[in-house]
């Protein structure tokens, strides 16, 4: 396995299900060792917000509805399974799930993507409100809010595998 093999298989999916990104930073040599928390996500994150829309949307689809149907059949990946438990989304009351699904339904109808927060250091209230305020967001207001929101979870998973620096 070459470095940027390895590279790309342990950073991959720091963005959701968006391998691109990784391989777009090693590529244009924006990664440097010592690999850091804060190196990495900035190389990430100049990638990131450098794709075009379209591909920024992708990333941004790739995300699993909070508490949703993905999160009941177990097919979240481990992170987004990590973070949703750890928020309490995994212990949903059937009023609060009911009110999760209604949001989410509505939410992707509005905005053509998942409703998306970095969900570390909230509770389901906070949650839960978040996404109350949010959806009446403008549909660019939003793009950008979750963009910066994928930025942020991207962050908080690098900083689980690499030290800050």
């Amino acid at each position: 396995m070459t470095a940027r093999d390895d590279f790309i298989a342990r950073f991959g999916g720091v963005f959701e299900h968006s391998p691109f990104i990784a391989e777009r930073a090693y590529d244009g040599g924006l990664i440097f060792v010592p690999l850091t928390a804060k190196g990495v996500h900035q190389a990430l994150v100049s990638v990131f917000r450098t794709a075009s829309r379209e591909e920024r949307l992708g990333v941004l689809r790739a995300h699993p509805d909070l508490a949703g149907k993905l999160a009941i059949a177990g097919e979240l990946t481990e992170d987004s399974r990590k973070e949703q438990a750890g928020a309490g989304l995994d212990r949903l009351t059937p009023q609060e799930h009911t009110r999760f699904t209604e949001l989410n339904t509505a939410y992707i109808e509005k905005f053509g993507f998942p409703f998306i927060v970095a969900v570390k250091g909230l509770d389901r209230k906070d949650i839960l409100a978040a996404f109350e305020k949010r959806i009446g967001n403008s549909a660019d207001d939003e793009f950008e809010t979750a963009a910066a929101q994928v930025e942020r979870i991207a962050g908080l998973r690098l900083a689980a595998l690499l030290p800050e620096g």
